[in-house]
Parts: C-alpha cells; sequence; structure tokens
C-alpha cells in the first residue's frame, strides 16, 4: 500500500468513526436540541464547503444563468445546502425514531400509486435525488408497499453496510446499480412482483450506455433505465417527489402515471421517453429549486464535438 492509498485508508475510518459518533450523538439527543445543533453544523460546514460551493455555482449558472442574477443564484444555493445538510440530519434521527417519520411526511396523489398498482405489474417511480427522497422511500415502506430503490453502493464497503443494515430493517430493499446485469435481472423481478421500484433519473451517465436529452436547455446524458423496464414489463412509470414544507415537514407528491409514447422503432422510443421524464424532473426543478443537489456536474458528460457549457464560471456564492 503505498503513501497515497494510505490517506484514503485514514480520511475513510475517519468519516466512518465520525460517522458513528455523530449518529449516536445525534439519536440520543432531545429533537430541540438537534434542531439547534443542525442549524450550527449547517452554518460551518457551508463556510467550509468551497469545493462544493463552486460546483453548485457552476450548475445554477448552466441552469439559469440567462434568467436570475447573481443574489438569487447565491440565495438558492445557500438553501440547497441548508436543506441538504437539515435531510441528513433528519434522517439520522427519523431512522432511529420512526414514528417521526409518520408524523412529519405526508402524501398527496397516494391515489395514484394504489391505482397504478392495481394494474398488477408494479410501478417504476421515476424521480430525482430531489428533497429528502430517502424519507419519502421510508414513508413509502411504513405504508406497506413493497419499497425498492435503485442505489449505488458507497466506497466504504462498512459504512455501505451500516446503511444497508438501516435501510432493510425500515422495510426499503436495496437495489445496487451495479453489478449492472444483476441490477436489471432484480429491477424486472420486483416489477413482476408488483413492487414499487425507485429509480432517480437526474445524474451524469457518462459517455455510454444512455442518451442525451436536453435538460435546462444543454444536453445531459441520461440512463434508459426506467424506459428500458417499462418496455420489458409494461409497468406504468410514476413520477414522485417530495418537497420540504413548515421546516420539519415534507410533503410526497405523486402524480398520474406518464405510459409510454411508442415510436417506430425501440430506439425513438427511448430516447423520446427518457426526454418527456427528464422534462418532467426539469419542471419540478424548476418549481423548487432548493431541493435538487446542485453539487453535481449534471452536463459534465458532453455530446462528441461539443464543448462544456460552462467553463470556470467568474461568480461565486457569497457565505
Amino acid at each position: 500500500m503505498n503513501f497515497q492509498d494510505r490517506i484514503k485508508v485514514f480520511k475513510r475510518t475517519m468519516a466512518r468513526n465520525g460517522l458513528y459518533a455523530s449518529s449516536w450523538i445525534l439519536t440520543n439527543l432531545p429533537y430541540g436540541v438537534v434542531c439547534f445543533l443542525a442549524n450550527l453544523f449547517i452554518a460551518v460546514g457551508f463556510a467550509l464547503a468551497v469545493k462544493q460551493q463552486r460546483l453548485a455555482h457552476e450548475s445554477l449558472t448552466i441552469a439559469f444563468g440567462k434568467e436570475k442574477g447573481k443574489d438569487e443564484i447565491n440565495k438558492i444555493a445557500k438553501e440547497c445546502f441548508k436543506n441538504l445538510g437539515r435531510g441528513m440530519i433528519e434522517l439520522i434521527y427519523f431512522m432511529a425514531h420512526p414514528q417521526m417519520i409518520k408524523e412529519k411526511v405526508f402524501f398527496e396523489g397516494k391515489e395514484h400509486l394504489d391505482e397504478a398498482l392495481k394494474g398488477g405489474k408494479g410501478v417504476i417511480a421515476v424521480s430525482a435525488h430531489f428533497g429528502n427522497f430517502p424519507l419519502m422511500l421510508l414513508r413509502c415502506a411504513q405504508e406497506g408497499y413493497k419499497v425498492n430503490a435503485i442505489i449505488r453502493p458507497a466506497r466504504d464497503k462498512q459504512i455501505e453496510e451500516y446503511f444497508l443494515n438501516l435501510r432493510t430493517m425500515l422495510g426499503l430493499n436495496t437495489v445496487y446499480s451495479h453489478p449492472r446485469k444483476q441490477c436489471v435481472d432484480t429491477s424486472i423481478r420486483v416489477l413482476r412482483n408488483n413492487e414499487f421500484l425507485f429509480i432517480p433519473l437526474d445524474q451524469n451517465f457518462g459517455s455510454g450506455g444512455g442518451v442525451f436529452v436536453d435538460f435546462f436547455g444543454q444536453k445531459a446524458a441520461t440512463a434508459t433505465g426506467p424506459v428500458i423496464f417499462a418496455m420489458r414489463t409494461g409497468a406504468p412509470l410514476l413520477p414522485v417527489f417530495t418537497v420540504r414544507e413548515r421546516g420539519d415537514f415534507h410533503k410526497i407528491i405523486i402524480a398520474p402515471p406518464l405510459f409510454l409514447e411508442e415510436k417506430e422503432d425501440d430506439k425513438e422510443t427511448v430516447l423520446v421517453n427518457t426526454s418527456r421524464i427528464t422534462q418532467i424532473i426539469e419542471t419540478y426543478i424548476r418549481r423548487y429549486p432548493q431541493e435538487w443537489g446542485w453539487m453535481h456536474r449534471r452536463w459534465k458528460s458532453r455530446p462528441a464535438g461539443e464543448p462544456q457549457p460552462v467553463d470556470n464560471p467568474t461568480l461565486s456564492v457569497e457565505v
């Protein structure tokens, strides 16, 4: 093991132990104290997260640079960081006190999910890394739905095992995104069992295997899994999002199902319907921009010959 590998192992060990310690402390404190500490941690974390601030501002500039000014972009970035921090602390606390999930998370449009499941082909819940989506999934599991989520495993195997055990204990089944064949086989199986499969479709997918569709006026490499699963199983696509309301309350918004638009060939069917889903995601992000994770290079992969949409943005997020 070389020096860089030792440093990496050291950092992961520190992060892991810090997570375990902070989780134990937070879950054993009164909720009011946790909320106070959360605001303190968020303020400090935001000031230190210089790289993440830059990434958020870069993404916001790509999406809204022609529509919003510097002050408004800065405000969205701050709210985004605040929601992310609060969401992480809420998740840790609520997972240790599951009754609070029922108290704090409520549904709008639940009838669309119930009606979709009557078809017996499962439901493909299309969404994004938007709002406190893990809390949303846990609430759906509490309601009695057989909930499965496609998840990219954490790099630290011990941390991944820690969260896997928590998710499983609370009724949320994990479908790992890799190995790819196992992910596909498991996803099709749960749909044929008439279960709920959650797939976030808002991350850069790289230049291979996906398609490029419009997202905030720029081409974005996007996974095609939801559409392909719908084509193979007949399962409806159901847009599902969660937004923060009144402090620490959260509303799960379940929209009417999106049925496949059939085209002359499978390739065009995949492209058109992936674009439709992406436009729905963009609509929710425009409506609630503070809920999306802007600290991600969504437009990093480019179609052949196209440059990056923004190079070295000069604006910076004001602390």
